[in-house]
């Protein structure tokens, strides 16, 4: 198996993945060394100091081996991350959830018609498209929600209140399915084949439309508060205003159908595969995506990404990460919706 090691991007210009593309931006700490003692050293003091100074080696050597196996991406924080606190530690027993607490968590989407697309973006020429109703989390799923449903939480920047981040796409689909289940609720994603039932009435990812749809929250604009993004500072968490890092969720002001954060802070998995193309063959009626695909689409920008990233029409795209390997970067979040109940 190939594996893949990813830290965090940095951003370029690129046509292929939303405008973006990314690069190492990992460095080791540098280490001051240690002090040398000055006094005369005998030939059997150097002698057993060289053979010390192997031994050490040949001990990094074997931790750089196990280094390099995909137990998963544990990062150490940089010293200037946010000082809060820790996530709660791992639930002994399955916590108990009620359909009306998650409910009061998550804004009713009416059904409607909207251009979709954005004119500036080469893979997103607007058209319009028909969206049924669905429900969708108030604010991107949170550490100590998240910690609750699945007992961890892989977040570079912990705090009970910040966005869950360095979660893949299979990551969410996994807790879409486990938060269903303690809801009683019944799943949406077949887990060996990756593959969501839209008639289940638990939770999943929304479709790239549902999720434009609610982020526009009846606007045609670039942003959903405007044609320029002077207000941005309001609404979102980005490069120029995020400190650096991600930010607890509902701090800023919600958009008009009372979504928080629903640009900037963590980019957030939509259930679609990306296609370039695909809006010239979607269908008009509540597109899925296409069926098959590289990568999964992304939405909404995030704390280390410029203004542009930001606009409601935007795409973006990464590899799902279907397999347990190092992977996740501390830009990605998400959350979750549910089908409306028939009338």
């Amino acid at each position: 198996m190939r594996m893949v090691m990813r830290f965090g991007p940095i951003i370029k210009p690129s046509v292929e993945r939303g405008s973006v593309e990314r690069e190492s931006l990992v460095t080791m700490p540098s280490r001051s060394d240690a002090p040398r003692s000055h006094a005369p050293r005998s030939d059997t003091n150097t002698a057993r100091d060289g053979l010390c100074k192997l031994a050490a080696l040949v001990a990094l050597g074997a931790l750089g081996a196990l280094a390099s196996l995909p137990a998963g991406c544990e990062r150490k924080a940089p010293d200037n991350a946010p000082k809060t606190a820790s996530a709660p530690p791992p639930a002994s027993a399955a916590p108990q959830q009620s359909a009306t607490d998650s409910k009061a968590e998550m804004v009713a989407i009416p059904a409607g018609r909207f251009v979709m697309g954005d004119k500036d973006q080469a893979d997103a020429p607007p058209h319009e498209v028909t969206v049924s109703a669905f429900y969708m989390d108030k604010y991107p799923v949170k550490q100590d929600r998240y910690q609750a449903v699945m007992g961890g939480n892989p977040s570079r920047w912990k705090g009970a209140n910040n966005p869950v981040e360095q979660v893949r796409w299979s990551d969410a689909v996994r807790y879409c399915n486990k938060r269903s289940q303690l809801e009683g609720l019944e799943p949406c994603y077949d887990l060996r084949a990756w593959k969501c039932n839209f008639d289940a009435n638990g939770y999943r990812l929304p479709t790239e439309a549902e999720w434009e749809y609610a982020c526009r929250a009846g606007s045609a604009t670039a942003y959903f508060f405007g044609d320029t993004p002077s207000k941005l500072g309001d609404y979102a968490w980005y490069d120029k205003n995020s400190g650096g890092h991600p930010r607890p969720v509902g701090q800023k002001q919600p958009n008009r159908w009372g979504l928080f954060d629903i640009c900037g802070n963590v980019w957030e998995w939509c259930n679609d595969f990306y296609k370039v193309d695909y809006y010239q063959e979607a269908p008009r009626q509540d597109p899925k995506g296409p069926k098959e695909g590289e990568n999964k689409v992304l939405r909404g920008g995030a704390w280390r990404f410029s203004v542009e990233s930001c606009r409601s029409g935007y795409r973006y795209n990464e590899n799902p990460g279907y397999a347990d390997v190092c992977f996740g970067y501390d830009i990605y979040g998400f959350r979750c919706a549910r089908k409306a109940a028939s009338r």
